[in-house]
């Protein structure tokens, strides 16, 4: 593992699929600037040979959300724009990162919790996970992107509820909200996050890459990027030596047909 990680960050590479564990489990895996940084610096530089990532936390939680010690020291305006800044920038690397992340919930998943399960691209809760954004009742506001990603989510008038309200969602409504894609039994969250990952590892590289960069930008911008976009990426994709092998193998029937499973 060439990338040094803080003691708040684990990882284990499983062949193809690394897992990438936030290991702060005292703390109910709260968020630092240290680990916040680590989480960036991890996927800026993810390893050779990896091609996803299962996110998920150590102990009965997956994310409490900010460590408010640390938010209780900013000093000023300035600072706590800096501050938010510095989330901003590692959740856009995991977004908009080289390979797709599975985020695997169960437990607390809180405030910036959420807001970092909003930055991952499949996300598998377990029903023990609930959700909710408790800024509002600490005089806080969304610091990490989630004012942005979970709307996108969930809606607008339930974020607002969330942070007005303080109400939590449970992993069945927070399911049916929108927040999670797959719901598994109690203590089969992992196991499902490292079995979509092993599928998703192997697609191709090139074609992973196009739908984490182009699909999230596509639906937030114009029509005409968009398409634009699109043909960029689909150019780049099929004429990869790789696509042009599986396309190959196909047409020669060695490769499956899409069935209703």
């Amino acid at each position: 593992m060439p990338i040094e990680l803080p003691s708040s960050l684990t990882f284990e590479a499983l062949g193809s699929v690394g897992v990438l564990r936030l290991s702060r489990a005292a703390k109910r895996n709260a968020l630092d600037d240290e680990t916040v940084n680590g989480l960036g610096h991890f996927f800026r530089q993810v390893p050779d040979g990896i091609g996803a990532i299962v996110l998920a936390g150590d102990g009965p939680h997956f994310c409490a959300g900010l460590d408010l010690a640390g938010a209780s020291a900013t000093p000023d305006l300035l600072h706590g724009i800096l501050h938010s800044r510095l989330w901003h920038r590692a959740f856009h690397d995991i977004q908009f990162g080289r390979v797709p992340a599975v985020c695997v919930l169960h437990g607390a998943v809180v405030g910036g919790g959420l807001e970092l399960a909003a930055a991952t691209h499949v996300r598998v809760a377990e029903p023990s996970a609930y959700y909710a954004l408790p800024e509002g009742q600490r005089g806080l506001f969304l610091g990490g992107g989630g004012s942005v990603r979970i709307p996108r989510l969930i809606g607008t008038q339930m974020v607002m509820d969330m942070m007005l309200t303080g109400r939590t969602l449970s992993a069945e409504q927070g399911q049916t909200a929108g927040i999670s894609q797959y719901l598994t039994p109690e203590g089969g969250g992992l196991a499902k996050g490292i079995e979509l990952a092993r599928q998703i590892a192997a697609n191709a590289p090139m074609s992973n890459f196009a739908i984490i960069q182009a699909l999230p930008r596509n639906a937030e911008g114009d029509p005409g990027t968009g398409y634009f976009t699109e043909a960029l990426m689909a150019g780049a994709a099929e004429t990869s030596p790789e696509a042009k092998q599986r396309l190959a193998d196909f047409l020669a029937k060695k490769a499956g047909k899409v069935t209703n499973t």
